[in-house]
């Protein structure tokens, strides 16, 4: 598969009379542009606002955030199975607004969704905080049923999303990359003496709002599969879930996912990327039984030497976490494992759920109960008072100036166990 992201960068946003995008400018007919995917009877409200890096702006309560984009070569268009039909992504051309993210926000799903400070301290802990936002945010007609409002929101999200990139598909691109990758036999006869490296990517499948989407099917439906990288890339891989806002994969993270763009850089130089397994977090032990297995399998099947594995979640798919890895390492594929922890506002308490001796490599993107103090913003968009109801929030959370006092999960992206966040460490 050979796929080229044309990539025309967005360095602000604004309303004007035309979509469309000029000297790094990106342009919205506001009007026009609610029209689009306005045509959804269980919305009774449609609102775009815009909220650049710097300002003094709080989105909250988020759902899920998208990166613009649209296929101009090719097969098939992004977010398969929402945008199209489900047909096979990753080969040809897609434009990309790189720099532009879509944030759906509402009153709301669940109790798991999150913040987004523009400015501040929490914009440090958050990678959205440094994108030109166009935030969704809808009114649901009364008592419309919460998996009828996700999948509302969650379809107009990607809607908006492609809608502004196709208004600027004929755009020059800033910049054009390439990610080509043949078959895993190909690669092998290319490679022989490199590690194989396999890569799971656990994705919440949990039902109850928790869920991601394979081709426009929930991944709870279906057993571990391989893909290759160029789809998930592409927009195979869409997030329905209301997990904590610190760890959810959103979509921006499928599309843009660091392990993906790590392993490709040092394919063919150290290693032999064979490919992505999206693999599955179930809530029953049956589940998990058959879907570590099935991953595990999988990885042997394609004569892994080695695995990387990143988390979605904590608590219950620590369980998951650690199935993976014990059951790679007893038919000898060495593991590295990716997760955040749970770990206490103190931190000293045990950072996962669960546990097993067989993991023994682990990179931590941080501990997910950690305090901090969010100053109040000149503007909010949305709904403050949601703190109250979000994980990592309280009712005590929102103080009468508008501040908030939190744990670090309630914020978007903040230990996102791709790697994809802005928390590291440094040598003392």
């Amino acid at each position: 598969m050979r796929l080229e992201l044309r990539n025309v960068f967005v360095k602000d946003v604004q309303w004007g009379e035309k979509t469309e995008i000029s000297g790094g400018v990106l342009r919205i007919n506001r009007d026009e542009t609610i029209a689009a995917i306005s045509d959804d009877p269980r919305f009774v409200e449609i609102n775009l606002d815009l909220a650049k890096p710097g300002e003094n702006v709080r989105i909250i309560p988020v759902k899920d955030v998208i990166e613009p984009r649209c296929k101009v070569e090719g097969p098939g268009d992004v977010f398969p199975g929402f945008i199209g039909d489900p047909c096979t992504v990753g080969e040809g051309a897609t434009l990309v607004l790189k720099g532009c993210a879509v944030v759906t926000c509402g009153p709301i799903v669940a109790f798991q969704e999150g913040l987004i400070d523009m400015s501040g301290p929490g914009a440090r802990y958050n990678p959205f905080s440094q994108t030109n936002n166009v935030v969704l945010t809808v009114v649901p007609q009364e008592d419309l049923e919460k998996h009828a409002y996700e999948e509302a929101l969650r379809i107009a999200g990607l809607r908006l999303a492609w809608y502004l990139a196709d208004k600027c598909r004929d755009a020059e691109p800033d910049e054009k990359k390439v990610y080509e990758k043949g078959s895993i036999p190909e690669e092998n006869a290319k490679y022989p003496e490199l590690p194989k490296i396999a890569y799971f990517c656990m994705s919440i499948a949990q039902g109850l709002l928790h869920d991601t989407f394979l081709y426009g099917t929930d991944i709870k439906h279906v057993v571990p599969t391989v893909i290759h990288p160029n789809e998930k890339m592409d927009g195979a891989m869409v997030s329905g879930n209301c997990v904590s806002a610190c760890d959810k994969n959103t979509t921006y993270h499928h599309l843009n996912d660091p392990v993906i763009m790590e392993l490709y850089s040092r394919h063919g130089k150290d290693l032999n990327f064979l490919g992505v397994i999206p693999a599955p977090e179930d809530t029953r032990l049956s589940g998990k039984e058959r879907s570590t297995s099935f991953c595990a399998n999988l990885a042997k099947m394609l004569g892994a030497d080695g695995v990387v594995i990143s988390e979605e979640g904590y608590g219950n798919p620590d369980t998951d976490l650690c199935m993976n890895a014990k059951k790679c390492e007893n038919l000898g594929i060495r593991t590295v494992v990716i997760s955040d922890e749970a770990a206490g506002t103190d931190g000293r308490s045990q950072g996962l759920a669960d546990s097993t001796p067989e993991m023994t490599a682990f990179v931590s993107t941080g501990n997910v109960n950690e305090m901090v103090e969010l100053p109040a913003m000149k503007k909010v968009i949305g709904y403050p008072e949601a703190i109250s109801n979000l994980s990592g929030g309280a009712e005590e959370s929102l103080r009468p100036d508008g501040s908030l006092f939190v744990e670090l999960q309630a914020i978007i992206g903040s230990t996102n166990e791709l790697g994809f966040s802005r928390i590291g460490a440094q040598w003392i």
